[in-house]
């Protein structure tokens, strides 16, 4: 297929018959009738796509040298803005891992020269996690490149269907997701494969 032609999404599905998720449905409709399967065709087809656009988004950090973790953590601080510095704690909390995970990234980072731990700029006082001049470069090839990813994947769908998917999943993780600032810090919650980085 060439340039934006998309075919139409119920000619794919009945062409492509039960996916794997339908099958699984199928099998447990037979063996538990009792039992409400439905959710499944939501729930399992996110949590299978969610693994797939995980598997697609690695090959770009990949690709510089960098681990999803490692790509979170840079990210982080590019988007601190100057002087693209983060306390531990801070940064933990925006990248939702647990405290003792954050280190041993920012020990690897730290070898690889991409990231300083320092004094504050600001108080001078407390200690941060800063890019290093190499980082900054890194994290901005790194992340035009996943943006570029992200948009080739999201191509998949018009953009009313993108729009409509936005919408829905704001929603829903609107009502799902702990106000911002109340998450479980230090939970070791997965940052997901297509946040927001």
């Amino acid at each position: 297929m060439e340039g934006n032609f998309r075919e139409d999404p119920d000619e794919v599905v009945e062409r492509a018959g039960l996916d794997h998720v339908a099958r699984i449905q199928a099998e447990w409709a037979r063996e538990r009738p009792d039992v409400d399967v439905s959710p499944q065709a939501v729930i399992g087809r996110l949590h299978r796509l969610g693994r797939l656009l995980t598997d697609r988004l690695d090959v770009v950090y990949a690709a510089h040298g960098l681990s999803e973790g490692e790509f979170d953590v840079l990210a982080a601080l590019r988007r601190a803005g100057e002087p693209f510095e983060r306390a531990p704690g801070e940064l933990a909390a925006h990248t939702m891992v647990t405290t003792g995970a954050m280190t041993k990234r920012i020990d690897r980072l730290q070898r690889a020269g991409l990231v300083d731990r320092r004094r504050s700029a600001a108080d001078g006082r407390g200690r941060v996690v800063a890019l290093t001049p190499a980082g900054r470069a890194l994290i901005d090839r790194a992340f035009t490149d996943h943006m570029r990813n992200e948009r080739r994947l999201l191509d998949a769908l018009d953009p009313a269907e993108a729009a409509e998917l936005e919408r829905l999943l704001t929603v829903w993780l609107g009502r799902v997701e702990p106000p911002t600032g109340t998450e479980g810090r230090g939970r070791g919650l997965p940052s997901g494969s297509a946040r927001a980085s």
